[in-house]
């Protein structure tokens, strides 16, 4: 397929010697648009810079009657819009392998991408599957760079919708929320209700037992599609929904691509892997589409919590939730009320190893951190994985010089920790953890910035 140069070029070299009558140009105009450039907007687009120029033409009558001279349809996808997608995909995935065999032709892709997507064509690739272990063993599903840009597309269209029809009280997932803004507002609910630590009040926290794994596709499918119906009204509706259906239905572990051995599998739970999930349930760990569209999957117990039980101190983020309350005896009671619902209306069901209901006074852990009175601290789970994080990094240096990909892979992995950690009390932890274990030959490449809160590689290494 040409690349936009090329249209651009032949563009210019049409106009400049056309000799003809009208008609002729018109319609070596049209064939060039239909050709090259098939898409309708950016077709009009052209139309009407051409039109100022061409004067005497057909172009200098109404708009009305220049596009209907040539029964342009209107676009299903722009192709600026997936340019769009493209930009915010690349942001933190431009270093892997996917992205870079995509990159190296990425208008010319970006132009197939949207020729499939709106004459039905487009097909989801094949997936990455692995494991992490950090900050809990995981199952991922890292989808092809192409499908990603689609799931960017689609969030991006739908963002703006769902966060009108979240509650605040969300976290996971949102701009300007996240795990640190979850934490303060758990901490703000138990101040607020027990009247700055002078009043007795209690604190629920659930958990929900292998939740991506356990989402009916069916019903969230069902809710989505009712959703798009009612709120989005931009004419690629259908389209759109389309998309949903397909990433929704998708399998990844169909033809899926095994990175590691297939031990790494071995000690993880049934429960917390898609190859073992019940039929038509399941979403991919690793895709932004799983995180939004399980955000949507719970709004409605969101709404539940909210409006029809009036629980005023409740927060979510994904499948962790927290209930703050003055009576203990009314949580002991809601915790049946809960799962009922959860059960009932979303098949999921809450943890029973993992309902959690103490006085204030004794704490609570909540996204890798410990909220007591007056003071937040890092969870021992989050200073252990720090450790053997730091651990892993020392073992690639004693045998070698770290390559450039391991100078970034440390970087990323350590500022993650001084990420987390940075925001609460942890200084002095820091500085123990990073100057007792880290070793010394890590210093030739990076150093710290920010009082204890970054590490920055060194422009010139030895």
């Amino acid at each position: 397929m040409p690349t936009i140069g090329v249209v651009r070029s032949t563009m210019q070299q049409t106009h400049s010697t056309a000799t003809s009558t009208t008609a002729t140009r018109t319609t070596t105009i049209r064939q060039i648009l239909i050709v090259y450039v098939p898409f309708g907007v950016l077709q009009q687009n052209i139309l009407l810079t051409l039109s100022g120029n061409l004067s005497g033409s057909v172009f200098q009558k109404k708009r009305k009657m220049q596009l209907s001279l040539f029964d342009i349809p209107k676009p299903k996808v722009e192709l600026e819009e997936l340019f769009n997608a493209y930009f915010e995909c690349r942001k933190n995935k431009r270093n892997t392998a996917n992205a870079l065999v995509f990159e190296i032709d990425y208008e010319n892709n970006l132009v197939q991408l949207c020729k499939d997507i709106n004459d039905g064509t487009y097909q989801i690739g094949r997936s990455i599957a692995f494991i992490v272990d950090k900050p809990v063993k995981r199952e991922i599903f890292a989808a092809d760079f192409r499908d990603r840009v689609v799931h960017h597309l689609v969030i991006g269209k739908l963002n703006h919708l769902f966060e009108k029809q979240f509650i605040y009280d969300s976290y996971s997932c949102r701009t300007g929320k996240g795990t640190h803004f979850g934490i303060g507002r758990i901490d703000k609910f138990i101040r607020q209700c027990s009247k700055n630590y002078t009043k007795d009040c209690y604190v629920l926290k659930l958990d929900l037992q292998g939740f991506f794994m356990s989402i009916n596709k069916n019903i969230l499918y069902t809710k989505l599609e009712n959703f798009i119906k009612a709120k989005y009204h931009a004419p690629n509706k259908d389209l759109i929904i389309k998309l949903c259906m397909q990433l929704i239905f998708n399998d990844p572990t169909k033809n899926c691509i095994i990175k590691g051995n297939k031990t790494d599998w071995n000690d993880l739970p049934q429960a917390k892997s898609l190859f073992y999930s019940n039929p038509n349930c399941g979403l991919p760990i690793g895709n932004l589409t799983s995180q939004v569209f399980a955000n949507f999957y719970m709004d409605i117990f969101d709404h539940f919590i909210k409006h029809e039980l009036r629980i005023r101190y409740y927060g979510r983020y994904v499948d962790d939730f927290v209930i703050v309350h003055e009576s203990k005896e009314y949580l002991k009671k809601l915790i049946s009320k809960l799962s009922q619902y959860l059960q009932t209306e979303l098949q999921v069901t809450i943890h029973p190893k993992k309902i959690y209901l103490q006085h204030y006074s004794k704490g609570v852990k909540f996204l890798g951190t410990v909220i007591l009175p007056n003071r937040i601290y890092i969870a021992n789970r989050t200073k252990g994985n720090f450790y053997n994080a730091i651990e892993a990094q020392n073992k690639i240096t004693r045998d070698q010089k770290p390559s450039k990909e391991e100078q970034q892979a440390f970087q990323s992995s350590m500022n993650s920790y001084l990420g987390i950690m940075k925001h609460y009390k942890t200084y002095k932890l820091r500085k123990e953890m990073i100057f007792k274990n880290l070793s010394g030959w890590w210093w030739n490449y990076v150093y710290l910035s920010g009082g204890i809160a970054k590490f920055k590689m060194k422009t010139k290494t030895i």
